[in-house]
């Protein structure tokens, strides 16, 4: 499988933990696994035994005959001296120096035949006035030895996350290994690293950031020393498999995620099956039976829902659009076979759904987009009365403008955005309805898209021509018509564009990564046509351009090609 980032997202500043935790696996750790995935415990030992091995193939922890011998110390019990209740005994009174000695005479004083035995110990050197000497088994509680707590504090300073720091999290494939890389941007320094990473059990396709502790995460927990949380920093993750897992930010080296949404029991024998008879036998997935309350093939997109924060809505390749409640134990069977699954299942769609989302000015009503090259709008309250609108090709992506409560924007696979009004829409959706406007924005497919939260009517889009795009939305108040103009364009170096995403406290700046497994930070105020357009507007929000002395792109230095942030602008 080729290298590459199917999706990124933001994490606010100031909402990350600024000394982020180390993953501590401990008894009562392996029961809350073995209970999530609803296996025993002794396969979730196993399963997190791999799952340790793996990270540490990959680079993690110590490396070398470092690691090895670091592990067989810790597990050697007979590699310790046991710790004596005696101390030492005093000084051994010498013999007359005035009879003449032997060299017998010399090694008797030593008991060299009974030295095996002999609990007590000769004291010589500088430190022969110390009666006892205490053995440590572990150096962190040696108080001689501060080296340990040298190294912990250097760790502890670079692991730290500042106010003034944003997250970036992509969901990255590389040989055939899925994780998910939290870098950390430093915007006054023009500064992307990778902080951490997290390892997947599969292939991601869909990211979304929430601040709302699941009930199965340690951090919602009460305990004696502190109270469940209620806000925190975890992202939700859609894979190629059912289950939704959320991972906490907050934790480094963690091997299992805070909560798994759907039945892992059910849906994960993925090995697939031979059907037929004969010498030609055609591998094929085994079908899963549909469920209401848990998805059976792959999640496509994530949604959560800002007002109601502990709902988060999920679009699958199972046809079905569900409502998960983050506060509800999904560990809990609960009457009959369903148990404590989705809060809420819709199937509006006859094929799979692409994309869904919540609308933040109604938060209880849904956009979806499918296959059947539909796009639906509900209240997710009352389904069956939900409007739509027929599509000349398949959705790739759609987002709500957060600018007006009605209107939303599609990109499809032809390279078209289109931007409708949701209330012309009808609830036959084989009637026509005419877009607000239509842009052909991209030489093949727009695959992603994202409205600025900062800078009413722009919009920056994605597509399979390897090109990030930033458009302007102007409005005539008097004749109350649209024009779409092309602020700017380039081509970053992530190959493909899989995703792009506005920054949540910078106005002007962009992530993308694509195909080439590279994530590049954009800042458009380094163009001056774009500090043309966009300044006024930023300046009617009350913000400020900030001009860059350099190219306005920053990355990570890839080891075998230089960075891309020297290509030309179009």
């Amino acid at each position: 499988m080729a290298s590459l980032i199917s999706c990124v997202a933001w994490v606010k500043r100031g909402v990350s933990a600024q000394h982020p935790e180390k993953y501590l696996l401990d008894d009562k750790e392996l029961e809350r696994v073995s209970a999530l995935a609803r296996i025993e415990l002794e396969d979730a030992k196993k399963e997190l035994e791999m799952a340790h091995n793996a990270a540490l193939s990959m680079g993690k922890g110590a490396e070398g005959d470092e690691a090895d011998d670091s592990g067989n110390q810790d597990d050697d019990e007979s590699a310790w001296v046991d710790e004596d209740e005696n101390t030492m005994d005093e000084d051994v009174t010498m013999e007359d120096d005035s009879k003449p000695k032997t060299e017998e005479d010399d090694l008797k004083q030593y008991n060299l035949d009974n030295y095996d035995e002999d609990e007590s110990m000769l004291a010589m050197g500088p430190f022969s006035n110390i009666k006892g000497l205490t053995y440590y088994r572990n150096n962190d509680d040696d108080p001689y030895i501060t080296l340990k707590e040298e190294e912990d504090e250097d760790e502890r300073q670079e692991l730290e996350i500042l106010p003034t720091d944003n997250l970036l999290v992509t969901a990255k494939t590389e040989d055939d290994v899925s994780q998910l890389e939290i870098y950390v941007y430093d915007e006054s320094e023009e500064n992307l690293y990778v902080h951490h990473d997290l390892m997947l059990p599969s292939f991601p396709l869909c990211l979304e950031w929430l601040d709302f502790p699941p009930v199965t995460s340690p951090s919602a927990q009460n305990t004696a020393t502190s109270p469940a949380k209620q806000f925190g920093n975890y992202i939700a993750v859609g894979t190629m498999e059912p289950e939704i897992e959320i991972w906490s930010l907050d934790t480094v080296e963690a091997m299992y995620p805070d909560m798994v949404l759907g039945r892992p029991d059910k849906t994960a024998a993925h090995v697939p099956v031979p059907l037929g008879t004969g010498k030609k036998k055609r591998r094929k997935n085994k079908p899963r039976a549909a469920s209401t309350a848990y998805h059976v093939d792959a999640v496509l997109s994530l949604s959560w829902n800002t007002t109601h924060r502990n709902l988060l809505a999920s679009a699958s390749a199972d046809h079905t659009v569900k409502l998960w409640d983050l506060s509800r134990d999904p560990r809990i069977s609960g009457e009959g076979e369903e148990g404590q699954g989705a809060l809420r299942s819709f199937s509006i769609h006859k094929d799979k759904v692409q994309a869904v989302q919540w609308n933040k000015n109604e938060p209880t009503v849904l956009l979806t987009g499918s296959y059947d090259r539909t796009v639906r709008t509900f209240d997710s309250r009352a389904p069956d009365s939900s409007v739509g609108v027929v599509l000349g090709a398949d959705v790739e992506a759609l987002r709500w403008d957060p600018w007006e409560a009605t209107s939303f924007y599609v990109s499809l696979e032809n390279g078209i955005v289109l931007n409708f009004d949701a209330r012309t829409l009808s609830s036959n959706v084989s009637t026509t309805s005419p877009a607000r406007f239509t842009l052909s924005a991209h030489d093949g497919e727009v695959s992603s898209l994202d409205i600025n939260p900062h800078i009413r009517g722009c919009i920056a889009t994605g597509g399979t021509d390897k090109m990030v795009k930033i458009w302007n939305l102007a409005e005539d108040a008097d004749s109350n018509k649209r024009q779409v103009s092309l602020v700017t364009s380039r081509d970053l170096g992530v190959g493909k564009v899989f995703s792009v995403a506005w920054s949540p406290d910078d106005p002007l700046t962009l992530a993308a990564a694509g195909s080439k497994a590279k994530v590049q930070v954009w800042d458009i105020g380094a163009n001056a046509g774009a500090r043309k357009v966009l300044g006024p507007k930023l300046a009617a929000a009350g913000r400020a351009v900030k001009e860059k002395t350099t190219g306005g792109v920053i990355g990570v230095e890839s080891d075998l090609e230089d960075s891309s942030g020297d290509e030309g602008e179009e």
